[in-house]
């Protein structure tokens, strides 16, 4: 069985939209089928064309149109995937759930709190599905370091580490047109935060992937490196976990000679796990007292959750596109579920709950900066 699903925005050129489908196409349960990729009529045509939408009555000139005739046909999408910038997700989110139709959506999923709990509310009056594509999560060896902790491999956790630096900010402040483009620097649309709401909250969705943990205190210092724009391109972030256990977290936007270097450590009190996005197939184990080890993806060793996210023989690599196949996939099959009966979460993936809690994080560290860099509780 394959669902019908539409997309609002990813055209333009826009990176994370062709991620979007290519990841559905990849997950294997769904077929593009309408959608209202730019409100630029020509490259929207444009879009449906060369992402092979058959039927051009379906390409909308807005999502509110979209959604009302969506919902009004009897072959109507059953999933919409939210791809444009994070101001809009909420009204877009909304207005589909209203209309009891499935949301995929880009993280951050709102830009309050209020409006996130909103969107859960609907979601759960519809009995609906709600998936936040962070993107980690999708990937087999983050999902075989959570199976060996809730093993027991590592011990109890007493520290945890994490890093997403890049230097995409200052490359793309070199050209003009480039930087006309950039939505997330404008205060008024980022909701008082540049690399924390960008990338942060990558790395606090990392954790709790990784780990099974929360983020329950924060203690946060922006640091801003750039002439000129008044939001943060650096971000340290001290953190208390639901266990009791301390970390910290450090994303940045003008590291200069790294691309999408994320890094998560785990220490516990028997063993430690590092996964590296560099390396994304291998999981490093240290016991204490033995030799390392680094477990390969989709070795007979593995969990079976980690397996089951595994699609070609060991020593093959597979990457991003695939992380979003493996969200999609999961996502899909709740849909499925869901018009089978379910009235339940039946998959493993990022959803709404996870949404609500990465706008908390990023509003406590706000809170924290603005503060003097105190301790806020999320």
């Amino acid at each position: 069985m394959y669902l019908k699903y539409g997309m609002i925005g990813g055209g333009n050129g826009a990176f994370i939209g062709d991620v979007h489908r290519r990841g559905a196409f990849l997950g294997g349960f769904a077929k593009l089928t309408a959608g209202c990729f730019t409100r630029n009529p020509e490259k929207n045509a444009e879009a449906a064309e060369a992402w092979n939408v058959e039927d051009k009555s379906r390409v909308y000139a807005s999502y509110k149109e979209m959604a009302e005739m969506e919902s009004s046909r009897e072959d109507g999408i059953d999933f919409v995937a939210i791809t444009t910038p994070n101001d809009t997700h909420y009204d877009i989110a909304k207005t589909f759930l209203e209309k009891g139709i499935h949301v995929i959506c880009d993280k951050p999923v709102t830009s309050t709190v209020e409006q996130a709990k909103e969107l859960e509310k609907l979601a759960k009056e519809n009995n609906l599905c709600f998936a936040v594509t962070y993107s980690y999560h999708g990937y087999a060896m983050v999902r075989q370091a959570r199976e060996m902790v809730e093993a027991g491999k590592i011990g109890d956790i007493v520290y945890v580490t994490t890093e997403y630096p890049q230097d995409w900010l200052l490359l793309g402040l070199r050209d003009e047109e480039t930087r006309k483009k950039m939505w997330r620097i404008d205060p008024e649309r980022a909701n008082g935060s540049l690399c924390t709401v960008d990338i942060g909250t990558h790395l606090e969705s990392l954790i709790h992937a990784a780990t099974g943990l929360d983020i329950t205190k924060v203690l946060a210092r922006f640091d801003n490196t750039v002439d000129g724009l008044p939001l943060e391109t650096n971000s340290n972030v001290m953190l208390q976990l639901s266990n009791g256990a301390s970390g910290n977290l450090w994303s940045s936007i003008v590291a200069i000679g790294h691309d999408a270097d994320v890094r998560i450590r785990i220490y516990g009190t028997e063993g430690s796990l590092e996964w590296y996005h560099g390396k994304q197939g291998l999981l490093k184990f240290a016991r204490l007292g033995e030799p390392v080890q680094y477990l390969a993806m989709n070795r007979d060793y593995n969990g079976e959750q980690s397996l089951g996210m595994s699609h070609l023989p060991a020593g093959h690599p597979e990457g991003y596109y695939e992380a979003f196949g493996n969200i999609y996939e999961a996502f899909c099959r709740d849909v499925i579920a869901r018009k089978d009966g379910a009235t339940e979460k039946q998959y493993i993936y990022p959803d709404i709950e996870d949404g609500i809690n990465g706008v908390r994080f990023v509003d406590a560290c706000v809170e924290s900066n603005a503060n003097g860099n105190v301790w806020v509780e999320i």
